[in-house]
């Protein structure tokens, strides 16, 4: 192999020879990138690297003497922080195995107070058991077997062995419920799977072993006890290295176990938590459908109240002009002589009489839907709109109308709704924000304001270029039309 440098074999013999403080400090720092960063490769971790460097420095401070001149120092160094790091590895995982085992085994001993209460009851309890239902409970929470197991050991089928096992573990929650300890039955099968069964004491297959070993030499002839004291002496000896041996697989075979079944739980646990998610999915998208459906209707019924005030200002229309008539052809015997002619010209003049009120969406342009109302009154100018032929509401969804004052002394009319009206008038407004609204009263428009919000109290005020007297004759039209309806 190639020689060490000079410098590294100089620095390193002043060390060993004199123990120099400052020879082995420049040794590390000539070398210390070149181990810290070779350690943290291998361990992942800044800290831990660390640690394995301060090792490797160590372990040449204590080999220093005996390496040999034609030793290379880097590749010494390289090696030996490889097998550090390796070795730490390893006892970090070692370590956290440990830890991981010990918070599993607290889990399972969070049941410690109802085992408390049980314990002294069970094997009492177990007796009662007849024969087979005993022998279910033990192959299945004592020995953790699966239910195929113990339906293979009792002779039957899976689902016989799940029923006999579930009637057993009623029958002893019912014993343990007659003298007062209460347990349901999924926590009762919990508490005797994580305590009925523990470790045995650790030295105790040891002396089982010693003493069944010096048993059997007793039944030995005495012609030949010098043999059989070395025969017992090796044996006994090998049987000691064989049960510490036993002792630690059988400790890795039951942490490893218990592991096993702390998963199995934790698994069985999230698949639950998962199928409960999924079933509060679907009950929320069954109530998103449902009040989907819900909305539709409320729209359906709102479109059908108007239509049903429509019908109603109508069938007013109609009744007074059928009145019209009949007071028309009684007056007079000449007038019921005539009343067909009359009642058809009777008819023409009603239907041709403007409503007394109405709502009216005014339309930017105008269409096969629409009409044109005229400011006509007095002094107002004459003010054209295009307007929706249907109205919105008319006098039929009138509760009363009164004429006041404003606050600058013009007349005004005050309109109340009825209380259906109002909700029809709120979506109404609603719908059409930023739309104008065209009031029209005996064929005349008054205003037409522009919808800024819903207007959900039922009440309206209408100013306009009328007279008090004009005012107060717009709402006898409309009272007298609301009375006949």
């Amino acid at each position: 192999m190639v020689a060490m440098t000079a410098n590294d074999l100089d620095l390193l013999g002043e060390f060993t020879r004199d123990q120099s403080q400052d020879a082995f400090t420049a040794l590390v720092r000539r070398h210390l990138d070149l181990v810290y960063c070779a350690a943290l490769r291998q361990v992942r971790s800044p800290e831990l690297a660390e640690e394995v460097a301060q090792s490797v420095f160590t372990d040449l401070a204590r080999n220093a003497a005996r390496l040999n001149s034609d030793t290379i120092l880097t590749a010494w160094l390289y090696q030996v922080t490889r097998r550090t790091a390796i070795d730490l590895v390893r006892g970090e995982t070692r370590r956290q195995l440990r830890e991981q085992i010990a918070s599993e085994m607290n889990a399972m001993n969070a049941n410690a107070a109802d085992w408390t209460q049980i314990e002294p009851l069970l094997d009492e309890a177990m007796h009662a058991l007849d024969q087979t239902d005993r022998t279910a409970v033990l192959l299945r929470y004592f020995e953790n077997k699966s239910l195929r197991e113990v339906g293979q050991s009792l002779g039957t089928t899976d689902d016989a062995a799940q029923k006999r096992v579930s009637r057993a573990v009623e029958r002893l929650r019912e014993f343990f419920i007659k003298r007062g300890v209460t347990i349901g039955a999924s926590g009762l099968v919990v508490v005797i799977s994580a305590n009925a069964v523990q470790a045995a004491p650790i030295g105790l297959s040891v002396a089982i072993a010693a003493t069944a070993a010096l048993a059997g030499t007793t039944t030995a002839t005495a012609a030949s006890a010098t043999t059989t004291k070395a025969i017992v002496m090796t044996t006994l000896q090998k049987t000691l290295i064989s049960a510490t041996l036993v002792i630690a697989v059988g400790t890795g075979i039951y942490e490893a176990l218990q592991v096993s079944r702390l998963r199995n739980q934790v698994q069985t646990v999230q698949q639950q938590q998962i199928e409960q998610i999924q079933q509060l999915t679907r009950e929320r998208e069954d109530a998103t459908n449902q009040l989907a459906a819900l909305r539709n209707e409320n729209e359906r019924l709102n479109r059908n109240t108007a239509e049903l005030l429509k019908l109603r200002g109508e069938v007013g229309v109609l009744r007074r002009q059928q009145r019209e008539v009949e007071r028309t052809a009684t007056a007079t015997p000449s007038g019921r002589a005539g009343l067909s002619s009359q009642t058809a010209s009777i008819a023409t003049e009603q239907a041709n009489r403007p409503p007394p009120f109405q709502l009216q969406l005014v339309l930017e342009e105008p269409g096969e839907d629409s009409e044109v109302v005229t400011n006509n009154t007095v002094n107002a100018g004459d003010t054209t709109l295009n307007v929706r032929k249907t109205p919105l509401l008319d006098h039929t969804a009138i509760s009363s109308v009164t004429v006041t004052t404003s606050a600058a002394g013009a007349p005004q009319i005050d309109v109340e709704l009825s209380q259906a009206a109002r909700e029809q008038f709120a979506q109404i407004t609603k719908e059409n924000i930023n739309k104008r609204l065209a009031i029209v009263m005996d064929g005349n428009l008054y205003s037409a304001p522009v919808i800024k919000s819903e207007i959900s109290g039922g009440k309206l005020q209408i100013s306009g270029p009328f007279t008090a007297e004009e005012a107060r004759e717009l709402a006898t039209k409309i009272n007298d039309a609301i009375s006949n309806r």
